[in-house]
């Protein structure tokens, strides 16, 4: 006697196989793919059995870039941008990330919480069903972990896996006037502390102009890896500062934003198999006009996975139905090409593609049925929701439907 049988679907696996199924049945027991039987097969036993009707299963969406836990917001600086001043130009008046830095120091545990809680319930309805979130709007000790506590409790909510990131080096602090200094102060008292608390398992840093040197990150990171922490990085998003190559050089999980990507560097990636996530949502909201060399990264087999961004500055999307929308139209990615990149290719960006990512036997039942027969309609209409209902693997074993 199975779990759960779920019955004539339009099955899209997204295993290394690409399969599409039509008239298919999943056989689920104790929060796990137990079986894919194709159409005509005796079914088994369950304790439930949704008959989908030949609409469309697919895995359950992952969002592997995120900075959801945040205090206040920044509609001033978006009618700022609309008026001609630049990202940069924000930055060093004090806004962008510094001013999130205030309101995040300032708002309690509690506050930052039912925040975040709103916005991935909202993520949810359109078919997430796991978030990576970073920290980095708090940038002293207390702030960081209360941000990193924020998401552990936040991994406690029913239908979503939260994979918390560290990202100490997201900006220079108010306090410090040496990134240097800042970047010591990482190292040397942030660090040992979040080892010691294991609230995140991942260090990622922003390498850039307005963030952190080549050299500066190169030190984070040498640390961080010698105390166990996978990695992570946003690399080239307003200019080259070979953030991508630094984060293949240490066979990083992913690189992430790469408007500014040399193509020099996409072979590194490749060899390091590090994932380059596209954020079309900060393209689109900062209206960059460079765009990242997806033909390229395709054409050299590294794997692109497409994230929200959520954030307060730069794109304040919780959808990523929208955000492959964004990709197809912007990036000039094909409909199956975006699905995957929010499905098993996010998985990679996250190192957890032998529990997610797809539909395959022995993985979690981590799905999500669709009110529609195919995923193009999903990124077409990115705005009508789906959804119908998601199959969300618990850590009892046990599935839930919602």
């Amino acid at each position: 006697m199975y779990d759960l049988i779920i019955q004539n679907a339009r099955l899209v696996t997204f295993d290394q196989d690409e399969r599409i199924l039509d008239n298919a049945a999943l056989v689920i027991n104790q929060g796990k793919i137990i079986d894919i039987l194709a159409t005509g097969s005796a079914l088994p036993k369950a304790r439930e059995i949704i008959n989908h009707s030949g609409q469309l299963l697919t895995p359950g969406l992952i969002d592997c870039h995120t900075h959801l836990i945040y205090g206040g917001n920044r509609a001033d600086e978006f009618e700022m941008r609309l008026n001609g001043a630049s990202y940069e130009e924000i930055a060093n008046k004090g806004g962008g990330i510094r001013s999130t830095v205030t309101a995040t120091r300032n708002a309690s545990l509690d506050a930052l919480y039912h925040s975040a809680h709103r916005r991935l319930k909202q993520m949810m309805q359109y078919g997430t069903t796991t978030c990576e979130i970073k920290s980095g709007y708090g940038l002293d000790i207390d702030t960081e972990m209360k941000m990193l506590k924020v998401a552990q409790k936040l991994n406690t909510s029913k239908g979503i896996d939260i994979i918390p990131t560290f990202l100490g080096a997201h900006a220079l602090p108010p306090e410090f006037d040496d990134k240097d200094q800042y970047i010591d102060f990482i190292i040397t008292d942030m660090l040992p502390v979040l080892k010691k608390e294991n609230l995140a398992h991942v260090v990622d840093g922003f390498c850039e102009n307005i963030g952190f040197s080549h050299a500066q990150i190169k030190r984070l990171f040498t640390h961080a890896k010698e105390l166990g922490f996978q990695l992570k990085l946003h690399a080239e998003q307003l200019s080259d500062q070979k953030g991508a190559a630094l984060a293949a050089e240490f066979n990083a999980l992913s690189a992430d934003h790469l408007e500014y990507l040399a193509l020099e560097d996409i072979a590194k990636m490749q060899a390091a198999n590090t994932v380059a996530v596209l954020l079309p949502g900060a393209y689109y909201f900062l209206r960059e006009t460079k765009l990242p060399p997806v033909t390229e990264l395709l054409n050299n087999h590294v794997k692109i996975a497409i994230a929200t961004d959520a954030n307060p500055g730069s794109s304040p999307f919780l959808s990523l139905p929208l955000m492959m929308n964004m990709a197809c139209t912007l990036f000039r990615m094909t409909p199956y090409q975006a699905f995957q990149a929010t499905t098993i290719n996010a998985a990679h960006a996250l190192g957890i593609q032998d529990q997610k990512g797809s539909i395959e036997i022995g993985k979690c039942a981590d799905l999500v049925l669709w009110d529609c027969e195919h995923y193009n309609q999903i990124i077409y209409d990115a705005t009508l929701n789906y959804r119908k209902a998601t199959i969300k693997a618990l850590c009892s074993g046990t599935c839930a439907v919602g």
